[in-house]
């Protein structure tokens, strides 16, 4: 039964949120440790542009699955979820509360309700994808992809062109619609009972603080630790390269855009992407919404939570 298994708590959010810091003193409060549930925050030397907590700032809290690979390394939610596992077990038999605290929905997702089992990839399958992509743009794949699966394209942007890919390579490769595929396996391999707190904030006030962190990033050195990366052999076609912050300071870096061309875009793209994870964060049922400054609230929800039952 649910109420048998071993109790972890998510604090998630959109980007600036600020559930970095409040898993921080959630954690000194309850004598916790921290898993990075950060897509981006697990690879080794690109801490300004994924907002990584300095040493200072994690206050001597324990943060795990951050810097666990190179750049170029492969990483995704079957990893994710394989190395989480282990360390919450481990945290749990020392005792300890464990806060699971990040904003990369599908591994939320993949750690508290499995994955959906795929055939092998198929690379020649992928590039024809690719190929139609730059040919045609991301707009015409999610055509596509409402054509054959319209559930399954109307919770993915147009311009998403990874979930896009995909979606569209997941349908081929099980030879059904993914809507179908994800009704049918429920998402209930449950290690956990979960609580899942989601920071939330009104969208001027978040915008504001997209655009502040964006700034301070660019003035703490992201355009220096982008060229670092690209001076170490990083190719700028990596897929860690390609994510926010990264792909622009490459712009940069290339003469595409100037400083403050690359800040705006950086500001913007980042303001999509928080649109994008509410979007997803909405869709799920148990979420609990709470704002930034309600530390205390969300400590006494916290305390009742982790009460034995």
């Amino acid at each position: 039964m649910d109420e048998e298994k071993q109790k972890i708590m998510v604090i998630t959010g959109p980007t600036a949120s600020g559930k970095s810091s409040l898993a921080v003193e959630l954690a000194r409060r309850f004598d916790g440790e921290i898993v990075n549930i950060d897509s981006m925050q697990v690879y080794r030397g690109m801490d300004i542009g994924t907002a990584k907590l300095s040493p200072e700032e994690r206050k001597g809290i324990p943060h795990h699955l951050i810097d666990v690979v190179d750049p170029d390394e492969p990483f995704n939610a079957a990893i994710f979820r394989s190395l989480a596992i282990p360390i919450l077990e481990d945290m749990i038999s020392r005792g300890k509360t464990s806060f699971v605290v990040g904003g990369t929905g599908l591994y939320i997702k993949a750690l508290l309700g499995g994955l959906l089992p795929c055939p092998p990839a198929s690379e020649s399958l992928r590039e024809d994808l690719r190929q139609q992509l730059e040919r045609h743009g991301p707009e015409f794949l999610h055509r596509e992809l409402e054509r054959l699966d319209p559930e399954t394209a109307r919770r993915i942007h147009p311009h998403d062109r990874t979930r896009i890919m995909r979606s569209l390579e997941i349908m081929m490769l099980r030879k059904e619609p993914l809507s179908k595929s994800v009704q049918k396996h429920g998402f209930r391999e449950r290690p956990f009972r979960a609580m899942k707190i989601c920071l939330q904030t009104d969208r001027e006030d978040l915008y504001h603080r997209i655009n502040e962190r964006s700034q301070g990033m660019m003035e703490k050195g992201l355009i220096e630790e982008t060229r670092s990366l690209l001076d170490r052999g990083y190719s700028p076609d990596l897929k860690a390269m390609k994510s926010l912050g990264y792909r622009h300071a490459v712009g940069y870096l290339m003469g595409k855009w100037s400083k403050d061309e690359t800040l705006g875009r950086l500001q913007r793209d980042t303001r999509r992407y928080a649109k994008r994870q509410i979007t997803w964060f909405r869709a799920d049922k148990e979420m609990i919404w709470c704002e930034p400054g309600e530390e205390e609230e969300i400590a006494l929800m916290v305390a009742r939570f982790l009460r034995p039952s």
